[in-house]
C-alpha cells in the first residue's frame, strides 16, 4: 500500500471506530491502578489495582483478536501474528501514579469536554495505550506484508520500578525494536544514565544544627527544606526566599522555599536545599564539621552541571550532564545528602563515583553509590528511528520538530532496540484547565490521540517493510 492509502485507511478506522476507542480508555482508566504492595497477593505482585487494570487491557486486546497471555499479574502481553515470531513490539502502561490533590474533575472517570478526555491515565498512559493497540487492529486489516509478528505488551509497575519488564526479559526475549507511546513526539532515540547517590558525614559533636530536612525524593529539584539551629531569631537577617523564626529554648527555625523541578530538568528548579544551606553557612549557623559538609551541599546543589563536584561533561547525543541534591536529613548525629545524576556517554559512573569520594573523604564523610543505569542511546541515524521519524513527519507536515534524547527514563531503556515515540507534541499548549500528567486535572486532547494513531499505523507498516536484526 503507499502511504496516503495507509492514512486514509487509518482514517476511516478512527472514524468508524472512535466511541469504541474513547470506551476502551474510560473502561482502563476507571480502574485505580496505583501501587499497593501492602495488598498485594498471588497474581497481583503489585496490588489489586494495577492487577485489575492489566485483565481489563489484555481482554480488550483479546476482544480484537489477539492472542493474550497473563503473566502471574507481573506483566503481559497480546500477540498479532506475523510470517515469522521474529517480533516488532509495543509496550504501554496501565498503572498510574495516585491521584492526588486539586482535581476539579473525577479522576477516575473518562470526562469528554471541548475535544479533551480528561481522567488519570488519559495521557499517561492508559490513553496512549489504548490508541497504539487499535493500531496494531488497525494494521492487521491492510494489505501490507507482515513478517514480524507485533507484540504489545502491557506493563503493570512503571510508575515505581519498572519491576515488571525484570520480569518480562527474565522470562521472554526482547523484541527486535518495540517502542513506547509515553513520551513526546517526533521520537526520542536516547535516555541518559542515571546515577543516585548519598553522602553521609562523620558523627557530628556539639551540633548547632539540631535538625534538618529537606526535598521529598532523591530524583527533583526540592521546593522545601528546614533546619533547627541554636541561635537568636532576633539577631538573623531577612533573606529572599528564607523564613526566620524563633522556636524556643534560644533555638531558631529557619525555612526555605525554592522551586519543585524534576531531576531530567533541573533548570527549571530552586533548590530550597541550596537556600537554605547558603544561610546556615552566610550566618555562621553551623560547627566546623557542620560547615564542612555544608559547602560539599552548596557545591552540589548551586551548579546543575556538575562543575561544583567536578563530573561536568557533554557529548553530541546527550549534552551536558546534570545533577540535583534531592534530599538532606539528620539521621542520628550524621548529616545526610542525596543526589540524582543524569549523565552523557562522555563520562562513566566509576570517574563519578570517584570524584565525588575524594571530596566526601577530604572532609571525613562517606559517599555510596544507590543507583546505576548506564545511557542508552539508538544512533539516531538508524533505520528503525528513520522510519518513525518519517512516519511522524508525513502525518503531521512538521520538518521542525527533530529526534531527541532525555534526562527521564522510559520502559525503551530495558530493551534490546527501542525509542519512545509520543504522544505529547509539548509544543502545542492546552487550555489552562487541562493539566499534564502525574498532576490534577490531567487530560489529552482527542485530536492529538487522533494524530498519534494515524501516525502508529503508518510507523507499524512501514517498520514490517524493514529487515531488522
Amino acid at each position: 500500500m503507499e502511504r496516503k492509502d495507509v492514512i486514509a485507511a487509518a482514517e476511516a478506522y478512527w472514524d468508524e471506530n472512535r466511541d469504541a476507542i474513547v470506551a476502551d480508555i474510560a473502561k482502563l482508566v476507571e480502574i485505580p491502578s496505583t501501587e499497593d504492595l501492602a495488598a498485594a497477593a498471588p497474581g497481583a505482585p503489585y496490588g489489586p489495582g494495577p492487577a485489575a487494570a492489566l485483565a481489563a487491557a489484555l481482554e480488550i486486546a483479546e476482544g480484537m483478536g489477539m492472542a493474550a497471555t497473563n503473566c502471574e499479574g507481573h506483566i503481559g502481553f497480546a500477540d498479532l501474528p506475523g510470517e515469522t515470531d521474529a517480533q516488532l513490539g509495543i509496550i504501554g502502561h496501565v498503572d498510574v501514579v495516585p491521584a492526588g490533590p486539586g482535581w476539579t474533575f473525577e479522576p477516575f472517570k473518562v470526562t469528554e469536554k471541548d475535544g479533551y478526555l480528561m481522567g488519570r491515565g488519559c495521557l499517561d498512559d492508559k490513553g496512549p495505550s489504548v490508541v497504539a493497540l487499535h493500531a496494531v487492529k488497525c494494521l492487521a486489516g491492510l494489505d501490507v506484508a507482515r513478517p514480524y509478528t507485533m507484540r504489545f505488551i502491557f506493563g503493570a509497575n512503571e510508575e515505581t520500578g519498572m519491576a515488571d519488564v525484570l520480569w518480562y526479559l527474565e522470562n521472554y526475549d526482547s523484541p527486535a525494536f518495540l517502542f513506547t507511546p509515553d513520551a513526546d513526539f517526533p521520537v526520542c532515540y536516547g535516555e541518559k544514565g542515571g546515577y543516585d547517590g548519598c553522602i553521609t558525614s562523620a558523627p557530628i559533636t556539639d551540633p548547632v544544627i539540631l535538625d534538618i530536612s529537606g526535598g521529598v525524593v532523591t530524583n527533583a529539584v526540592p521546593g522545601e527544606a528546614w533546619a533547627i539551629v541554636r541561635g537568636d531569631a532576633a539577631g538573623l537577617p531577612a533573606a529572599e526566599r528564607i523564613t526566620v523564626a524563633d522556636a524556643g529554648d534560644d533555638t531558631v527555625r529557619i525555612e526555605a522555599v525554592g522551586v519543585n523541578a524534576h531531576a531530567a530538568w533541573p533548570e527549571r528548579g530552586i533548590s530550597a536545599i541550596m537556600l537554605l544551606a547558603n544561610y546556615l553557612l552566610e550566618n555562621d549557623l553551623c560547627n566546623q564539621q557542620e560547615r564542612s559538609f555544608l559547602e560539599l551541599v552548596r557545591s552540589l546543589t548551586s551548579d546543575t552541571t556538575g562543575a561544583g563536584v567536578g563530573i561536568a561533561s557533554a557529548d553530541e547525543y546527550f549534552g551536558p550532564l546534570t545533577v540535583v541534591g534531592g534530599t538532606i536529613r539528620k539521621e542520628g548525629d550524621c548529616l545526610v545528602q542525596t543526589m540524582d545524576s543524569r549523565w552523557p556517554t562522555s563520562i562513566t559512573a566509576e570517574e563519578i563515583t570517584a570524584a565525588l569520594t575524594k571530596l566526601t573523604d577530604d572532609i571525613g564523610a562517606t559517599f555510596e553509590n544507590t543507583l546505576l543505569m548506564v545511557p542508552f542511546l539508538v544512533k539516531p541515524e538508524d533505520p528503525e528511528i528513520q522510519v518513525l521519524q518519517d512516519a511522524f513527519q508525513f502525518v503531521t507536515g512538521d520538518t521542525e520538530h527533530e529526534p531527541f534524547t532525555i534526562g527521564g527514563g522510559t520502559y525503551a531503556r530495558e530493551f534490546k532496540k527501542g525509542a519512545s515515540f509520543g504522544v505529547n507534541m509539548p509544543w502545542i499548549e492546552n487550555p489552562h484547565w487541562v493539566g499534564g500528567e502525574h498532576g490534577p486535572d490531567e487530560g489529552v486532547a482527542e485530536d492529538l490521540l487522533k494524530t498519534a494513531f494515524k501516525i502508529y499505523v503508518l510507523a507499524l507498516a512501514e517498520l514490517q517493510a524493514l529487515k531488522i536484526d
